[in-house]
């Protein structure tokens, strides 16, 4: 049987191989990562961009127009704000630790070196 607390530990979740098996695939790895937080600073601008336009076209209401069509309550905003600008950031960080620790690899190591190889780009190797 086996142990799902041992299972799951660090070693499960990094395998180990020599650096010059990892070198090719890590310039593709961190290409691939750098469109994906591209695609998302893109997103999270859109919003903005959208955002501050229905803030104008509010502000450039009459009063009358104002009272009738009413505005989008404050927490649903920190709703929008969260889904739409949070949450996509907090991704992009992430992203840019594991481009970091790719590139730790590929800086920090010899090609005969043994190196622990982080989960994604793992399976980012065993795709390819």
């Amino acid at each position: 049987m086996v142990d799902p607390i041992i299972h799951t530990s660090y070693s499960a979740m990094n395998q180990h191989r020599k650096a010059a098996e990892v070198f090719p695939f890590i310039d593709a790895f961190v290409a691939k990562k750098e469109q994906e937080i591209a695609e998302i600073e893109q997103m999270v601008e859109r919003y903005e961009k959208r955002r501050l336009m229905e803030e104008r076209a509010y502000q450039a209401m009459s009063t009358l127009r104002k009272m009738l069509s009413g505005k989008k309550p404050d927490h649903h905003l920190a709703v929008e704000y969260i889904h739409f600008v949070r949450k996509p950031m907090e991704k992009v960080r992430q992203l840019r630790q594991e481009i970091e620790s790719a590139r730790s690899i590929q800086n920090g190591s010899a090609p005969t070196d043994i190196v622990a190889v982080p989960f994604e780009l793992a399976s980012d190797m065993n795709l390819s």
